[in-house]
């Protein structure tokens, strides 16, 4: 994945015809050691083809998968809201705060983009 990232960074760049070194380059100004064998397999089945094609026949495969159910429920709390239930609105504020720090917990100080 991220020598097809690549490739397409140089793409958007202005370069229709990234070479492995080009890849590379762009992997290594990052710190990350491309893998030889990949790089050539992706550049093997990308050679000779139009990158814009590519993105647009993906994105008409993309289109097709299903994503998603019959909706979404509506929100709840709208209607005690409506009602005069202000009071009962702002009780619940502060243990939804109490919640999200509880999931932060649940990463042991672990961030995802640490």
């Amino acid at each position: 994945m991220k020598h097809l990232a690549a490739y397409l960074l140089l793409g958007l760049g202005g370069n229709t015809d990234p070479s492995a070194s080009d890849i590379k380059g762009v992997l290594e100004s990052v710190g990350i050691e491309a893998d030889d064998d990949r790089l050539e397999k992706l550049l093997e089945e990308l050679k000779g083809k139009d990158l814009n094609d590519l993105i647009q026949q993906g994105s008409q495969k993309l289109a097709s998968v299903p994503s998603g159910g019959a909706g979404g429920a509506p929100a709840a709390g709208g209607a005690a809201a409506a009602s005069g239930g202000g009071a009962a609105a702002e009780e619940e504020k502060p243990a939804e705060k109490e919640e999200e720090k509880e999931e932060s917990d649940e990463d042991m100080g672990f961030g995802l983009f640490d």
